[in-house]
C-alpha cells in the first residue's frame, strides 16, 4: 500500500515537472518585441545622439542668454 502511495506521489511530481518545463519552453519560444522596433545598439546610438543634441542646444541657450561666454582667441 505504501509503495503505491510513493509511486503515485512520484508520478504526480514528474508530471508537474514536465508541465513546468512545457510552460518555460512556451515562454522562451515567444519572441519578445523589440522596444520601439529597434535593436539595443540602435537604441544606444539614438540615446547618444539625443544626449549630444541636448548638450549643444543647452550650450547655445547659455551663450545666447549671456550666462556663458565663448572663449575669445
Amino acid at each position: 500500500m505504501l509503495d503505491d502511495l510513493r509511486n503515485s506521489v512520484n508520478a504526480a511530481y514528474e508530471e508537474e515537472l514536465a508541465e513546468e518545463e512545457k510552460l518555460l519552453e512556451i515562454k522562451r519560444s515567444k519572441s519578445s518585441k523589440p522596444f520601439l522596433g529597434m535593436t539595443p545598439l540602435q537604441r544606444f546610438i539614438v540615446s547618444v545622439i539625443f544626449f549630444l543634441m541636448v548638450l549643444i542646444i543647452g550650450a547655445a541657450i547659455l551663450v545666447v542668454s549671456q550666462k556663458m561666454m565663448p572663449p575669445i582667441s
